[in-house]
This record gives structure tokens, C-alpha cells and sequence, in this order.
């Protein structure tokens, strides 16, 4: 009896890169890359050197919020719930305190703002504050100024917000502008 050798059989792997290749060509092209999604701020302008750019704010014109570790909200130092942001937010901001603003609706109170340009919300946050309590603070305050300006809008042009040419969007911008100041809150354990 004669012995038959076998040898193995080879796969052919050639056409494999070029398969491969194919394939990865065909997911990067198919696959969508979804933006990257945040809080749209405008950074204020760099000073220049040899120039003073803080400003002296009034003690009153600075609306102070403070989200400390166990997600409590103090406004002025007193506790409120998420909900009363945005209508603190407007009473502070549309008060007219100096009687200048023809366009604010405010009650003149004593305690708050002297006109919309110069109201400034200040944010601080612990450390341990969690970012999904945070951004629901901040977008409470972003419907605040949304809804002044809308209401704005609606007296002075007769259209909302989303129906402005930018120079009437610059024109409600500049009558309620959005001035909010964060700071984060170090712990020293």
C-alpha cells in the first residue's frame, strides 16, 4: 500500500486586507459623528496689557445663587426650589431700580438690580455638585433671560425671538444682556 502524503490546506488571505480595507472605508463614510453638545457662552473679550477691565459692581446688582453638595439651591442665602429660579430671575434683572429702563416691567425694589446692563447672576457650585443638577440650574436661568427677551421682543418688534433679523437680535441682546459670573467653590478636606 502506497501512503498518500497529505499536505494542508492553505487559505488564500490575500484578499483579506483589501476586504478589510473595503469594510473600513464603508463604516467611516456610513457612520454619523454625532457634535459635541454644551452651554453656548460667549467668553468675555482679553484685557489688554497695561489696562484695568474689572469693573465695580454694586452690591446690588449682583443676584447671588449657591448650589452646595447636598444639590441645595440658596438664593441670597435662602433656599429655593428649581422651579422659582427663572421667576427670581426676572423680578431681579427687570426691576428698574434707578427708574431709567423704559422697557422694564420690574417693582423698583431697592434690593435688586438698577437696570437689565447692569445685573450680573453670579453661580457658585461645590465641587461635589453634579453636573446634571448644575445644567438644570443653568437652564432655569437661560429661560429666565430667554423669556425677558422674548417678551421684549414681542413689545418692540411684534415677533418672538426666532423671527428676528440680527439686528433686531442684537437690539434684544443689548436691552437684557445675558452677564453671569461661576465660580467653583474649593474644598479643603
Amino acid at each position: 500500500m502506497k501512503r498518500f502524503r497529505r499536505n494542508s490546506e492553505t487559505v488564500n488571505a490575500g484578499s483579506m486586507a483589501d476586504i478589510a480595507f473595503l469594510l473600513l472605508i464603508f463604516f467611516l463614510v456610513t457612520t454619523t459623528i454625532s457634535a459635541d453638545k454644551g452651554i453656548l457662552r460667549k467668553l468675555p473679550a482679553e484685557c489688554p496689557s497695561g489696562s484695568e477691565c474689572s469693573d465695580k459692581i454694586a452690591e446690588r446688582n449682583v443676584l447671588r445663587i449657591a448650589l452646595n453638595k447636598e444639590h441645595e439651591i440658596l438664593i441670597e442665602d435662602e433656599k429655593v426650589e428649581i422651579e422659582d429660579i427663572q421667576t427670581l430671575i426676572n423680578n431681579f434683572i427687570d426691576n428698574n431700580g434707578m427708574d431709567s429702563c423704559d422697557y422694564c416691567n420690574g417693582p423698583q425694589d431697592v434690593e435688586s438690580s438698577d437696570h437689565p446692563n447692569k445685573a450680573v447672576i453670579s453661580l457658585s457650585y461645590d465641587a461635589l455638585t453634579k453636573y446634571d443638577f448644575f445644567i438644570r440650574v443653568q437652564d432655569e436661568i437661560t429661560k429666565g433671560f430667554y423669556d425677558l427677551r422674548a417678551n421684549y421682543a414681542k413689545k418692540k418688534f411684534n415677533k418672538s425671538p426666532e423671527n428676528l433679523s440680527k439686528t433686531e437680535l442684537q437690539v434684544v441682546k443689548k436691552a437684557y444682556p445675558f452677564v453671569i459670573s461661576e465660580i467653583q467653590i474649593k474644598r479643603e478636606d
